[in-house]
């Protein structure tokens, strides 16, 4: 047998051509579907339409090795989204991700996810439960119950044990004031 051997040039020349081989190929097939399309729409103003079609194709077929997206069951139309189409997209997501849940999680999701229960929610925590009010509620509950329980261990006072709850609304209220006034300050929450 004889065998045939090529050098290094050869070999990365043959290399190069496979892809391009394959791209023009492609192209073809591109151009071949374009034309087919035309040609059953008929005339000038879906050839238009054809075009885009072959290039979506070309597209999609190019990013093949990319993984794929979920394609959309709507088609977005021009404009701002409006309400109902946010509460649909809303819906729809998140029966998606309570299909993958455990029962108990499904019907948590589903009573947290309430919007009565949201709206309460947010109120609650734009005014009442503010970060800032409850952080330094929690900082001044530990802090001064701590020392009011030293001293009283050290001096024999007994506590009655409504002192942290004290602490934490004195706490609360200088969190809630401190908000108020950055909020003043600042212009911003």
């Amino acid at each position: 047998m004889n065998k045939i051997e090529k050098n290094p040039e050869q070999y990365e020349a043959t290399k190069h051509e496979a892809p391009q081989l394959e791209e023009t190929a492609h192209h073809e097939r591109l151009a071949h579907e374009r034309e087919r399309l035309s040609a059953e729409k008929g005339h000038e103003g879906n050839q238009e339409t054809a075009r885009k079609e072959a290039l979506e194709s070309a597209s999609s077929s190019a990013h093949e090795k990319e993984p794929k997206e979920e394609v959309s069951r709507v088609e977005r139309r021009p404009g701002a989204i409006s309400k109902k189409e946010r509460e649909a997209s809303f819906e729809s997501t998140m029966d998606d991700v309570r299909t993958h849940m455990s029962n108990s999680s499904r019907t948590f999701s589903k009573v947290i996810h309430n919007p009565t229960v949201e709206k309460i929610s947010e109120t609650l925590g734009s005014t009442v439960a503010r970060p800032n009010a409850v952080a330094s509620g929690a900082f001044f509950a530990f802090l001064f119950t701590l020392g009011f329980y030293l001293v009283g261990r050290m001096n024999g006072y007994p506590l009655s044990g409504s002192e942290t709850m004290m602490f934490f609304l004195l706490g609360w209220i200088v969190g809630l004031v401190f908000d108020f006034l950055k909020t003043m300050v600042t212009g911003r929450r």
